[in-house]
């Protein structure tokens, strides 16, 4: 047998172990946590603080100089530009165009599958598609529909000859110059393409609703549309809120589609304020300091529409 000292010894050594292998844990936990969180900081935070400092200078990124203090010139400048808040306009059209009829043919949609019926799988999935696949190559695809020439815009819409029909980039309807008309196409093509993302996020809303309330509902005769307004649309309206908010930021965001099909140049009617940011920091003079404080204005009004919705939010949770 062995001694009382051997026996104290023993679960002595055995919790320094586990101590030890306990440090070593740890070690390896922080070995994995502290390199992905000074990345992070090194590719957000550091470009983040580094462009709100440029942004009260004159700095041009082609220019062999350093930045120089400006203070709140290069947003004073932005505020009292015509061109900046007719861009802001524009861009609020656009945003209020697509997210709106996205909200409402996605709503529409998530309605019609959430029955099962035979292909509804299949059907769902075909909805699906247009928002996995690239915006440039999207935007490149419908510049080609509605291509006056050949586009298959025109022959729906039995323009008859060729060239001679809607030209939707263009905005001439039949010849005649029609402003905004390149604006309603592109905000086609960005509702063509994301409501199927509002429909998911309403279809997985309507599949959380529980039967009982409809059961209960119908024993008391109540209507479909009382049913809808009652029960359907109050269940629903959080992730309907927050797909909204998504679109609607993205929407201010919206860039790439744009720039696929019309290109968004100078005075173009489809020029959003993420082109015409991109035209002052890239294109030109490159403009670094004076695209900063235009970047952190843009940044201003998103996080402004997001805490509306929040707000908004928290209210219908709360009465729900």
């Amino acid at each position: 047998m062995p001694s009382k000292q051997a026996q104290g010894i023993a679960p002595a050594a055995s919790n320094v172990g586990q101590a030890r292998r306990h440090l070593s844990d740890r070690a390896i936990q922080n070995l994995f946590i502290w390199p992905t969180l000074l990345l992070l900081i090194a590719v957000n935070l550091f470009p983040l603080l580094y462009s709100l400092y440029l942004s009260f200078t004159n700095f041009l990124a082609v220019q062999n100089k350093p930045p120089g203090w400006v203070g709140l010139a290069n947003f004073a400048t932005i505020l009292n530009s015509p061109e900046m808040w007719r861009n802001f306009a524009t861009t609020g059209r656009y945003a209020l165009m697509s997210v709106g009829m996205q909200t409402l043919i996605g709503f529409g949609l998530a309605m019609l599958v959430r029955r099962k019926f035979f292909g509804s799988g299949l059907i769902t999935t075909l909805i699906l598609v247009p928002m996995m696949i690239s915006p440039v190559v999207v935007g490149m695809f419908w510049k080609m529909i509605y291509n006056p020439n050949f586009g298959f815009f025109n022959f729906l819409l039995g323009a008859g000859d060729a060239g001679k029909g809607v030209d939707m980039l263009a905005s001439k309807f039949f010849g005649q110059s029609t402003p905004g008309l390149a604006l309603i196409a592109v905000a086609i093509v960005d509702v063509w393409m994301w409501s199927p993302f509002v429909m998911l996020l309403v279809l997985s809303g309507l599949n959380a609703i529980p039967e009982y309330l409809y059961e209960a509902a119908a024993i008391d005769r109540a209507s479909p549309w009382f049913q809808f307004r009652r029960i359907t649309l109050p269940q629903v309206a959080p992730l309907l809120l927050i797909a909204v908010l998504f679109r609607t930021i993205e929407a201010f965001k919206s860039f790439d589609l744009v720039m696929g099909m019309t290109g968004g140049g100078p005075g173009d009617q489809t020029e959003l304020i993420a082109v015409n940011l991109y035209r002052q920091a890239f294109l030109g003079t490159f403009k670094t300091g004076f695209s900063s404080a235009l970047a952190y204005i843009i940044l201003i009004i998103i996080i402004a529409a997001s805490n509306m919705y929040i707000k908004y939010l928290n209210q219908i949770k709360g009465e729900a």
